[in-house]
């Protein structure tokens, strides 16, 4: 029997009473056949109620979320079992907030509801910061007159992120490189005048190819926790100067405008490499975002305890979009990309102790906002 109303944003909050999920719970148990054909799949399952709750898992569960304290799974949501940020935003937990609109567990297990099997992609932000990419399967059971979900989860995490780190090796790196090759080719028969303007390009371009193979060596390393800052005293309009100087003659760029905002010099402490990876990426988006012609903003101010950066863009970005913005393989550029917002995030949280957010609306565009400390403490 479901209990308290609450309120929700998108799947009903309502949960069943202890005494119900108990029940289900004896009862699954002694379904002994059963039983032993979920503990032999390796893969995580969970057999959910119509409020969504855990009445039942198979040891794959368990191996998974690396625990041996199992009890308190009984009556928890996925999201909950999973420890999803947006889990714990609400007092419906998984599945209530405007966010849980754009996840695929809720949105299979809710189609399951209806009587139809649903296999779809998941990405959660755990409440630790790791990013994980699932794929999930919700299937309709019916025993004894009582509706059940059999919800299946495969981690695809490491194939997500090997995708995307070759779509984007392959993609951005190769063009690059590509960029060097033709214009070396162009060398062959170029006039002194050529050689020098084309010179000056392939230096360009050899930069970029460096720093987008360090930008590759970086995440990976931050991914896995090898990543060690190193704070250094630096100027953050340095950091905007040199941001602008080498996105300028990006072809991301082109037909463009950079406009910035100068003030009083003065120092922070914190990982120049790190803060101009991140500062770099938000040019890039805002760039990307911008159409012919459009400018885009980048400034920075300080007080006593913090400096803020500020990259603007006219572009609107749709909520649906929104919601996905920060997560890992989620990319409004295609299969396989992804990575950069996430960076973003994971570099300013984790590692120069900072905050990133962003505002969008169809009048003033889109601005990211990156919050960091005056000194970076490791």
């Amino acid at each position: 029997m479901a209990m308290l109303t609450l309120k929700t944003q998108f799947a009903p909050a309502e949960r069943a009473d202890i005494d119900s999920i108990q029940n289900n719970n004896t009862f699954f148990s002694r379904q002994l056949v059963l039983l032993q054909t979920l503990n032999s799949t390796p893969v995580p399952i969970l057999v959910l109620n119509k409020e969504r709750q855990t009445v039942f898992f198979n040891k794959g569960l368990t191996n998974f979320l690396q625990i041996k304290e199992i009890d308190h799974l009984i009556g928890d949501r996925p999201g909950e079992i999973l420890k999803c940020i947006h889990a714990v935003e609400t007092t419906g937990g998984c599945g209530t907030t405007e966010f849980c609109s754009a996840c695929g567990a809720v949105q299979a297990i809710l189609n399951s509801q209806k009587g139809r099997d649903d296999e779809k992609e998941c990405r959660i932000t755990t409440t630790s910061g790791t990013a994980l990419d699932l794929r999930v399967w919700a299937n309709p059971l019916y025993i004894e007159d009582q509706f059940y979900t059999v919800f299946t989860i495969a981690d695809i995490s490491s194939e997500k992120r090997k995708r995307a780190l070759e779509r984007i090796f392959f993609h951005d790196v190769l063009n690059t490189a590509g960029g060097i090759y033709g214009f070396s080719e162009i060398l062959k028969d170029a006039t002194p005048k050529e050689i020098e303007e084309f010179s000056g390009i392939i230096h360009s371009l050899s930069t970029r190819l460096i720093e987008e193979i360090n930008a590759q060596k970086e995440l990976t390393a931050a991914e896995s926790g090898e990543l060690i800052a190193q704070p250094e005293e630096v100027f953050p309009y340095e950091i905007i100067k040199q941001t602008i100087e080498s996105y300028s003659k990006h072809d991301v760029a082109k037909n463009k405008s950079i406009k910035t905002t100068t003030g009083n010099q003065f120092k922070i402490k914190t990982d120049k490499v790190l803060l101009r990876r991140v500062i770099g990426n938000l040019l890039k988006n805002a760039l990307e975002a911008t159409p012919p012609d459009g400018e885009v903003t980048i400034s920075c101010k300080t007080d006593d305890k913090s400096v803020s950066f500020f990259v603007s863009n006219p572009s609107f970005i749709p909520r649906s979009i929104q919601l996905q913005i920060f997560q890992r393989s989620f990319s409004t550029k295609g299969n396989g990309r992804g990575l950069g917002t996430y960076s973003i995030k994971l570099l300013t949280d984790k590692y120069l102790k900072g905050k990133v957010s962003f505002i969008s609306n169809e009048n003033d565009g889109t601005t990211f906002k990156v919050d960091l400390p005056l000194e970076l403490i490791n």
